[in-house]
């Protein structure tokens, strides 16, 4: 399967969604819950705006994005969470996540006039309620109208370091404070676990957990062995959408029992190191044998020539080409 498809699919799940913005936004406190979010339906999902609640479907753009609701204060409030999945450095995050923000805001303030214009229609002949002015006319967003606020957090699946900008502004090379003060900034909200201690990716409780220790570790055989086995409960009963991650990031061809959804990581790993060592040692074998047939085809070689048998001959004799017999000889360099 391609990285991205299963990267999308695993982001998916409610519980690892929620699990990357708890982490990103509340340190790992579990302040979103799985049954908070929604899933992202323009078709099915609608919000009321401003004082006359007009109803506006929202828009989704992100590889993966969810509708979060919650209550503060008595209130009920809505945020829009977007996970973007990263199997490569991408040189222009900045610029795409901004425009991907830029867009849910745009499409808001475009629902909300759409919305304001159908609610109008639908009271004609009756009880109005109060009539839009002259600015709110032209924006089509009433003084009563709010943006939902949009949070977008790429994950990078990499194994190597993320060295792509990290903002609009180190995509610049405007140093001049003056003109950067009349500029707003965007940051990337950047999850990338060979860039991340230990102790910030256990705050994870998920299997994302096991997943970017995996890729934090994959190029190092003896540090991601310690890894596994320092975490062995969680690696020996891990999700299967999390082993498919791993696999599909990694490249690495793992043999696993699934059971009820869970897979053994270690075990599979142990077996594969195992199949690895019996290939290292059949080749290892191989080797010797050509090694030793090569050489007694050398000293056949020398003893031939010396009894004045021609070259051609004796390579065929001994079954290598002329080339290679005449530098076993030193009649060639």
């Amino acid at each position: 399967m391609k990285a991205d498809t299963v990267t999308k699919d695993f982001l998916s799940d409610a519980q690892v969604f929620a699990d990357i913005f708890n982490y990103y936004i509340y340190g790992g406190e579990q302040v979103i819950l799985p049954e908070h979010l929604q899933e992202r339906d323009p078709t099915e999902i609608a919000l009321p705006y401003g004082a006359d609640g007009a109803a506006v479907p929202v828009q989704k753009f992100r590889d993966v994005q969810k509708l979060c609701t919650a209550k503060t204060d008595g209130r009920l409030q809505y945020f829009l969470y977007g996970a973007e999945s990263q199997a490569e450095i991408h040189y222009a995050a900045a610029v795409k996540n901004n425009l991907y923000d830029a867009l849910e805001y745009a499409g808001q303030v475009e629902e909300a006039a759409r919305s304001h214009r159908r609610a109008q229609k639908a009271e004609k002949g009756q009880r109005k309620h109060k009539a839009p002015d002259s600015g709110e006319f032209l924006s089509g967003f009433w003084k009563e109208d709010r943006l939902i606020p949009s949070v977008t957090i790429m994950i990078y699946f990499g194994s190597k370091e993320w060295e792509a900008p990290l903002s609009l502004f180190d995509m610049m090379d405007i140093k001049d404070p003056r003109v950067l003060s009349c500029m707003d900034n965007y940051h990337v909200r950047l999850i990338a676990p060979v860039q991340m201690e230990d102790q910030e990716i256990l705050k994870f409780q998920t299997g994302l957990r096991e997943v970017l220790l995996f890729i934090k570790y994959s190029k190092n055989k003896e540090a991601l062995a310690a890894v596994m086995e320092s975490n062995k409960d969680r690696f020996s009963a891990l999700e299967r959408r999390a082993a498919d991650v791993i696999e599909a990031i990694t490249h690495i061809s793992l043999n696993y029992k699934e059971s009820g959804g869970k897979v053994d990581m270690c075990q599979a790993i142990q077996e594969m190191r195992t199949e690895e060592r019996n290939i290292g040692r059949q080749e290892g074998i191989q080797e010797g044998r050509q090694e030793g047939r090569k050489e007694e085809a050398q000293k056949t070689a020398k003893n031939l020539y010396e009894m004045g048998i021609e070259v051609s001959k004796i390579a065929k004799g001994v079954d290598y080409a002329l080339e290679t017999v005449e530098q076993w000889l030193g009649l060639k360099e």
